[in-house]
């Protein structure tokens, strides 16, 4: 649309709110002075009269320069014609402006064909729109490109232990890097509030069968909610839904293996999360002698809070959950019993851990951990028939129905997020594809292998584990034994390309230097390694703790003295070599071409 203004015009259009009944005063509120193209190339195009018929008093064509109403796209508008005096006189007798008239001014169609105004040729409009939109990243932005190539530098080279992180398949970045991005789809499918959303509802649909058939759930059992931009989203989603402000939540704490989206205050009493700003959270701990959970506690300090949702699930949890014992508790105290699967859901897919669908209300998880797929959360439901508890299990039985649905999606959308990403969803469906495959569930099985063997190769080599080994994908080393924290351990391996993350162990100070590391095996087991490669992983791990004594005693606690000691570390630069050369050997998903 050609938007400048020819000398010669002298039109502006007013859009307002008011039929032609109301005074021009009303009208007078100018868009930019340029004439507007309104019509098509047809003669014959006539702008809608606001009177509905050719006597209704429509237009206004005043001799003296009148204003014109009529009516665009549901929009009062007003043409303004100015009056202008013989002359320059100010009271006689005048005559209309010299300009075209009303009619002709509405009409590009003439300009056109003539050449006069006329703007670009459509190809000429194309070809910029080529020029800013097909232009490849390296062109649009090559400083952002250049750090996105480091870090996939850094990937391939690195040794990723971070038991939360995984890599994606190219499928996954196919679609995450797609045209899905584009479209706008509030609300749920079929009930969206933007048009045009027929293929995402069916992209949206085949992601809720997919994600039922994943899990093995029986779709009149359970429904499922996608959109959900992370877990922590996700669980204030289900709060959202079936609590009230300062209604009672109760999870296990952070110290103790929880996540903070469960509920937590600090020893200060800072609230850490929007769980516990919103509702009051009470948490559970594990026996600080065995680091595992003590149910018996968990029933009494239920009984003496009775939350409104009681959850099970962690971030940094070793070992099984007894979810049936968990189902008992929750009946006693009067709980929706929740459980928080972020960690395990790839294990629970691939049935190599006990299932919380057996046992819980509703489930949540992350969609990118050992599931292996795009960054988001997903929302586990009951629905249909309450089923009656018989023994902590579920039977059949009528108790009424279940009204989680439409409260945990309102408590989605519109309560906590706005639009969905469709092209997150469209690879989350094409995870939950694979995760339904017998390769996924060998996949898994290997990454149970790996985490064993990683086990078995720092206990040998006498560091100490919370609960003394592991159960599932990750082990907790409690590093304070050999006089280090998490911290400091963490910042040596990351000077030599290995990614840990600490984390707080029981009993130690964990908000102000965490006392061990969470390392977990699906990153590197999804790029092909095995146990014995989890043995030479473990030996790197050992000379990192090595290094990070050395360096104490050298430079001391204090970290900007410490960093500075692992710069030009020839010990460092020695192990960071061998790490690089051992983590390129193996594939790259998405970029091993």
């Amino acid at each position: 649309m050609d938007l400048s203004r020819p000398a010669s015009s002298d039109l502006s259009l007013a859009l307002h709110s008011h039929g032609p009944s109301h005074s021009h005063a009303h009208a007078r509120v100018h868009a930019v002075p340029a004439p507007l193209r309104l019509f098509g190339d047809s003669e014959d195009a006539k702008p809608e009269r606001l009177g509905g018929g050719e006597a209704g008093g429509g237009m206004e064509d005043e001799e003296d320069g009148g204003d014109q109403h009529f009516s665009l796209l549901g929009h009062s508008l007003c043409v303004k014609r100015p009056r202008r005096a013989v002359n320059g006189g100010g009271g006689g007798g005048g005559e209309t402006s010299s300009c075209s008239s009303s009619s002709a001014a509405l009409r590009p169609a003439k300009r056109q064909a003539t050449g006069e105004g006329s703007g670009p040729d459509l190809e000429t409009r194309r070809a910029a729109v080529r020029a800013w939109g097909n232009q490849s990243l390296a062109e649009a932005d090559p400083d952002v490109h250049a750090l996105m190539e480091r870090e996939l530098d850094r990937q391939v080279r690195g040794i990723e232990l971070i038991a939360s992180e995984n890599f994606v398949c190219r499928a996954v970045l196919d679609a995450l890097g797609s045209h899905l991005t584009n479209k706008y789809s509030e609300g749920l499918p079929g009930a969206r509030y933007y048009g045009g959303n027929q293929h995402i509802d069916a992209i949206e649909r085949l992601c809720h069968e997919r994600a039922l058939t994943a899990f093995g759930l029986d779709p009149a059992c359970w429904g499922v909610n996608v959109q959900p931009y992370s877990c922590t989203s996700a669980n204030l989603g289900v709060y959202t839904g079936l609590l009230q402000p300062k209604d009672r939540i109760m999870g296990l704490e952070p110290p103790s293996g929880g996540h903070v989206s469960h509920g937590y205050y600090t020893p200060g009493g800072k609230k850490v999360s929007g769980a516990s700003i919103f509702f009051e959270s009470f948490s559970y701990k594990v026996n600080p002698q065995t680091g595992y959970i003590d149910y018996d506690k968990v029933e009494e300090r239920a009984m003496d809070f009775h939350p409104k949702i009681l959850i099970c699930g962690g971030s940094s949890y070793p070992r099984e959950w007894d979810f049936a014992r968990m189902r008992l508790i929750a009946d006693k105290c009067g709980a929706v019993l929740m459980c928080d699967m972020a960690h395990i859901s790839g294990l629970v897919a691939a049935k190599e851990c006990r299932s919380p669908f057996d046992y819980c209300d509703v489930v949540t998880s992350t969609t990118h951990k050992n599931l292996r797929g795009p960054r988001g959360g997903i929302i586990f439901f009951r629905k249909g028939k309450k089923l009656r508890k018989r023994g902590g299990s579920f039977s059949q039985g009528d108790e009424g129905e279940y009204d989680f649905e439409d409260k945990i999606n309102f408590g989605v959308f519109p309560s906590m997020q706005g639009g969905p990403h469709n092209n997150h969803i469209a690879a989350l469906a094409i995870t939950l594809k694979q995760v339904a495959t017998p390769e996924y569930k060998a996949y898994i099985q290997q990454v149970k292998k790996n985490a064993q063997a990683l086990a078995s190769a720092l206990l040998r080599r006498k560091c100490r584990l919370v609960t003394g080994g592991t159960d599932n994908h990750l082990v907790l080393w409690d590093l304070r034994t050999l006089g280090l924290t998490g911290k400091i351990f963490e910042k040596v391996c990351e000077a030599c390309h290995i990614s840990i993350n600490k984390t707080p162990i029981y009993g130690d100070n964990g908000s102000i230097s965490p006392g061990g590391v969470r390392i977990g095996t699906p990153a590197m087991t999804t790029r092909g390694c095995l146990e014995d490669d989890f043995e030479l992983i473990a030996e790197f791990l050992i000379r990192a703790t090595q290094i990070a004594s050395n360096v104490l005693k050298e430079h001391g606690k204090l970290q900007k003295e410490f960093l500075r000691g692992l710069q030009n570390n020839k010990d460092v630069v020695e192990l960071r070599n061998q790490v690089e050369a051992f983590a390129s050997q193996f594939a790259m998903p998405g970029f091993d071409v």
